[in-house]
């Protein structure tokens, strides 16, 4: 098995983070580039949490090893070794090798790879690639002079930083400035960097990630959050339309006097600008893109034009798909707490799914296992999983202030790694190594997820990533990585800069890492100290001071004892009705059109073959015309039909008060439009248009 272990998780890993980016980006539509870079440094930072255990116990089983050939002196009889009487020679205890162990010299040369990838793409592909994707520009020549210009004073940041650490190095006289201790001051430049930012995001998700499976069993809290995002989803939906249509208002002055071809491309542009009709608005600014050479005077019209466009669409189709997922958890959480008093313990659903269930899953997934699932045990298993979790927090914030401590040992999962390692439980090391970080990882890793900055980064799922907000993710994993895993090892004193045992082999990771010693007041201070910060920022999660600051400020966040939030819930409440009301609505209509062509449509058939069958060879052609005649009434008479139903629709349509304190909840009631800001209402038209763009 040696060094198969290694090959099955770099095969494993790299799969997870192609499930992974496929939730979150769009393989069909985004730039080659931007997924293979994103895929890489997803990829790259993955395997760090997950070949890191893997190091752990190799460097546990090579220290074994020298324990055994450096404490073992062979005994002797009459001068002769005692082996050469068949004898055995005693051994304090024996090495086993784990069966993940990989061979010397291959985890080096591994962790320079990955390591120095990692920072390569972090602090210079990256940021490049960002600039460009958000170039207004359309040759490559003018991209590139927009990002290296963008860059400029990114780059210079990392100079400035560099350069401090390197003039504290040459002015100190016990330094010999060497090109190894030159990387280690880069290494430890990035670290720094990257462990400011870890423990203020590591904070974060260890009290919030046990928090939100312990409201996860409080259905009733879910619901009201879920209507708290409808109202604000709902305002944002709104925005991005008026965006768009000030987009395309603002791009009917680039009406040019210019060649014929141009000229009629920007006309339809204009006219299509008035009528509001956003795809055939986009397939013509296109064409203008194509008409419009990069020399040509009106090209920086053009390039303000598109580079709005496609921010525009982007924000307008994300908000229409997390508007549509939005309803149907809303649906199916009303449903939950519907069904909790059923007293046939059935799950009735209230609309059908959007996508049909496959045939095991519905012979599995049964409505009795359902409801059994849904209304009686979810609720306990997130109640269980939320004590586990905040167990483990616990044990990582007490760990993090107490892992300088190596006489006596305080850290917690140190203890526990020491113990397994007298024994040489090279599995029970793997499993405690691999939970420790990756309920590390995971509290880092989900705060990415969860930021929002504006509309410049977000991580939107079901492909609603745009390409900035993927490689800006990309970047945040490779800087926080690093000094993560340089954490895990602190913690279980695995570094030997932390256990003072000089006489350890150190892992491999920490060997490339250098020694931190060149620079002694980030070695013995910030990276000793800093993370007991972690303290403060659990403390400020835990009463959500971070949120209340945020609603100050104007940002509405969820909050139960709010007012803001309590106008929130009903806005949105309201609106998801009007929704339930309309989707109803439509199955209605649905049904009654399927039974219409049920109990008329087969007879016309029926009756219009049994004529053909009837009639006479020679007046084929006679019954041919009269075929055709009979097939154009019944269409005509189907869409008759159809328009009658739609007229009948539109008349029972009530008109809505939003402010209204009564609400009908007659499942025929009104919703003719979509909300906007105050109360209006307009009409939803226009908001499917984008959805095969």
């Amino acid at each position: 098995m040696s060094g198969a272990a290694l090959g099955i998780e770099i095969v494993v890993v790299f799969f997870l983070a192609l499930i992974i980016l496929h939730r979150y980006g769009d393989f069909r539509k985004q730039h080659k580039l931007v997924i293979v870079a994103t895929l890489l440094a997803w990829h790259l930072c993955f395997l760090m949490v997950f070949i890191l255990p893997l190091d752990v116990t190799t460097t546990i089983y090579n220290r074994c090893k020298l324990d055994v050939n450096g404490s073992y002196t062979p005994p002797t009889n009459n001068g002769l070794p005692l082996h050469q009487n068949n004898i055995s020679p005693p051994r304090k205890h024996e090495c086993f090798k784990p069966w993940s162990y990989i061979p010397d010299g291959i985890m080096p040369i591994f962790w320079r790879v990955v390591y120095w990838t990692s920072q390569f793409l972090t602090w210079i592909l990256l940021p490049f690639m960002q600039s460009y994707a958000r170039s207004g520009g359309f040759s490559i020549t003018g991209k590139i002079k927009t990002a290296l210009i963008e860059n400029a004073i990114y780059y210079g940041t990392y100079l400035l930083i560099f350069g401090a650490f390197l003039i504290y190095v040459a002015i100190n006289p016990k330094i010999n400035l060497q090109w190894n201790q030159l990387q280690t001051i880069g290494i430890a430049a990035a670290n720094t960097w990257g462990l400011f930012l870890l423990v203020l995001l590591l904070g974060y998700g260890l009290v919030e990630i046990p928090r939100s499976h312990w409201n996860g069993a409080k259905k009733g809290y879910l619901l009201m959050k879920t209507y708290f995002k409808a109202a604000k989803l709902m305002t944002e939906k709104a925005d991005a339309e008026e965006n768009l249509e000030d987009i395309m208002e603002a791009s009917k002055p680039c009406h040019p006097n210019a060649e014929v071809d141009i000229e009629y491309h920007f006309r339809d542009l204009t006219s299509h600008a008035e009528k509001k009709n956003y795809l055939s608005f986009k397939q013509e600014v296109s064409k203008v893109n194509e008409s419009i050479k990069y020399n040509h005077p009106l090209r920086k019209c053009v390039d303000t034009i598109l580079k709005k466009v496609i921010y525009s669409v982007q924000r307008h189709r994300r908000t229409q798909v997390q508007w549509r997922i939005l309803l149907e958890q809303a649906f199916y959480l009303e449903d939950v707490a519907k069904n909790e008093t059923s007293a046939t313990h059935q799950f009735v659903h209230t609309f059908q799914p959007q996508e049909p269930e496959s045939k095991v899953t519905q012979y599995l997934y049964t409505p009795t296992i359902e409801w059994y699932w849904e209304c009686l045990l979810r609720p306990w298993f997130h109640r269980i999983l939320a004590i586990i979790l905040a167990t483990f927090s616990i044990i990582v914030v007490w760990s993090e202030c107490t892992f300088f401590s190596t006489k006596p040992v305080l850290s917690l999962f140190a203890v526990f790694i020491q113990l397994a390692e007298k024994n040489y439980n090279y599995f029970y090391i793997e499993m405690a190594c691999f939970f420790t970080i990756f309920f590390l990882s995971i509290c880092v890793y989900s705060t990415v997820f969860r930021i929002r900055v504006f509309n410049y980064y977000y991580l939107a799922s079901h492909h609603q990533t745009d390409a900035y907000s993927l490689l800006f993710s990309g970047m945040l994993f490779c800087r926080l990585t690093p000094p993560l895993c340089l954490n895990f090892l602190g913690l279980t004193h695995m570094d030997s800069s932390i256990s003072k045992r000089t006489t350890d082999q150190p892992t491999a990771y920490t060997s490339i890492m250098g020694s931190m010693k060149v620079l002694s007041f980030i070695a013995d201070g910030f990276y000793i100290y800093y993370p007991m910060l972690v303290v403060i920022l659990c403390i400020a999660t835990y009463f959500s001071l971070g949120t209340r600051c945020l609603n100050l400020l104007g940002f509405q966040q969820f909050m139960g004892d709010n007012e803001m939030t309590s106008d929130l819930i009903d806005e949105g409440k309201e609106l998801i009705r009007r929704e339930k009301r309309k989707r109803q609505r439509q199955e209605d209509g649905e049904n009654r059109r399927r039974e219409w062509k049920e109990r008329y449509g087969n007879n016309r058939e029926d009756s219009a073959r049994n004529r053909n069958i009837q009639a006479d060879q020679k007046e084929s052609s006679f019954t041919e015309t009269n075929t055709n005649r009979s097939v154009a009434s019944k269409y005509t008479r189907s869409n008759g039909r159809n328009e009658r139903d739609r007229v009948e629709l539109l008349q029972d349509a009530e008109p809505m008060d939003f402010n209204a304190d009564s609400v009908n909840e007659d499942p025929l009631d009104s919703d003719s439009g979509r909300y906007q800001p105050g109360g209006r209402y307009l009409s939803m038209s226009r908001s499917r248009i984008f959805d095969d763009v």
